[in-house]
This record gives structure tokens, sequence and C-alpha cells, in this order.
């Protein structure tokens, strides 16, 4: 091989490998400031990793929110109306979160299936559905459309498509 060519050939894999191992050592500093989106149904299936900061999203279950007196505690169900998945949080809750609306919950699963939620995101305006949410629910069959978001509904709307998986 020609010296030239076998220079410009230790130069090309000396970058490459440079370029690799830059990559991997960044996909390796942001692994902890991942935070995947999980809907109750995977968290339920045991998809979702236990003590790892995640997200999950879902509608507010009726008559699921819980307020202690004595602190901020607040726990609440969130649903894909195929699973539910419990929610604990100890803070002030958005303005706009209701029961019968979409959310996002960023936090950790605990071993006993409970989500301990450090940060609640609540939609925007009525006719807001986070588009992980609605991913989810219609992974689970139903259309995000089904559900009257402006007036707190959490069941499908009368003769939609999916008021026969009732």
């Amino acid at each position: 091989m020609h010296p030239k060519r076998k220079q410009k050939l230790f130069i090309i894999l000396g970058l490459m490998t440079l370029a690799a191992l830059a990559i991997g050592l960044t996909l390796y500093a942001l692994r902890s400031n991942i935070n995947l989106f999980f809907s109750p149904v995977q968290v339920a299936a045991g998809e979702a990793p236990v003590n790892r900061t995640l997200r999950a999203g879902g509608m507010v279950k009726e008559n699921s929110v819980a307020r202690d007196a004595d602190s901020l505690d607040v726990t609440f169900v969130i649903t894909d109306y195929v699973e539910d998945l419990e929610v604990r949080y100890s803070g002030i809750l958005p303005d706009l979160f209701r029961e019968g609306q979409g959310v996002v919950v960023v936090g950790k699963l605990d071993g006993e299936g409970h989500l301990m939620a450090s940060e609640v995101l609540a939609k925007h305006d009525e006719n807001y559905m986070p588009r992980e949410v609605a991913d989810a629910l219609k992974a689970a069959g139903y259309s995000p459309a089904d559900y009257s978001s402006a007036g707190g509904d959490s069941a499908p709307k009368a003769g939609s498509a999916s008021d026969a998986a009732y």
C-alpha cells in the first residue's frame, strides 16, 4: 500500500473512532436526562422502569382526586380507559388541572406500581391534548376526538366510534 494512502486511511479511521467515541459519551451523559413516555397500559404491563424518571400521561379519572387537608399531598388516577395508574404528588397543581382532563406527569415509579410525581403538566386550553396522551388513547382503541374536554367529561360522547367499546 502506498504510504500516502496508508496515512489517509489511518486519519479516516482515527476520525471515525473519535466520532463514535464522542457519540457514545454524549448518549451516556444524556441517558439520565431522557424521560420516556409510558401510558397506563405500558406501566401495568411492566414496561416502565422502576425508580427511573419517566413521563406518563392520560386522562384524570373522575372522582379520583384526593387531597390531604394538612399538606399539599394529592393522589389521583390517570387512565387511558384500559388501565389506571395511581399518581401521588406533593405540591401545588396547575390551575388547569381537573378531573376528565389530559395530563402528563413526570416522576418515578415505585415498587408498588404508584407514580411518585415530581411535576404535573396540564393542558393549556380546552382543545389541547398532549400528543403522547392522544397516541396512548389511539393505541387503546379510542379516538381523542371522542372526549369532550371543555366540559371535563371523561367518557366518550354518545354515538361516537368508540361508543361500541363500552
